[in-house]
């Protein structure tokens, strides 16, 4: 069962918390929902959100459809595909960031073209 809803412009996506990252999740769980303008970069959206956390298990190469946060930036990145940091197909952020859930189905996202309006919210909101 998704813990989270992951609403890009008028998509509706659920995600599950993968628990990689558990106080990341923590602190992120405790200020849902958050939103913003998200800017693009590739295949990757990312929004402002400022968590008092360092990096936890953090890395560069992340799974399609991995929703991570960015501590050196505060940022809450959405991976579905290729970014200009890629070496190949993968998903790969700019810098090493702590995964805290997936979406079960990013191919919606295929469509997405431009920054995008991104909102996350845990499904007891919705």
């Amino acid at each position: 069962m998704a813990d989270l809803t992951v609403f890009v412009d008028d998509h509706a996506l659920e995600a599950t918390w993968t628990g990689d990252a558990p106080k990341t999740q923590a602190a992120l769980d405790a200020v849902l929902p958050v939103g913003g303008d998200a800017v693009r970069w590739g295949d990757e959206l990312y929004i402002d959100v400022a968590l008092d956390v360092p990096p936890e298990n953090a890395r560069d190469v992340v799974p399609e459809g991995a929703l991570a946060y960015w501590p050196a930036g505060d940022k809450l990145c959405l991976f579905w595909g290729p970014t200009p940091a890629s070496e190949t197909d993968e998903p790969r952020a700019a810098a090493p960031v702590s995964v805290v859930a997936r979406l079960e189905d990013a191919s919606a996202l295929a469509g997405v073209e431009g920054g995008a309006r991104l909102r996350l919210e845990s499904r007891t909101e919705c």
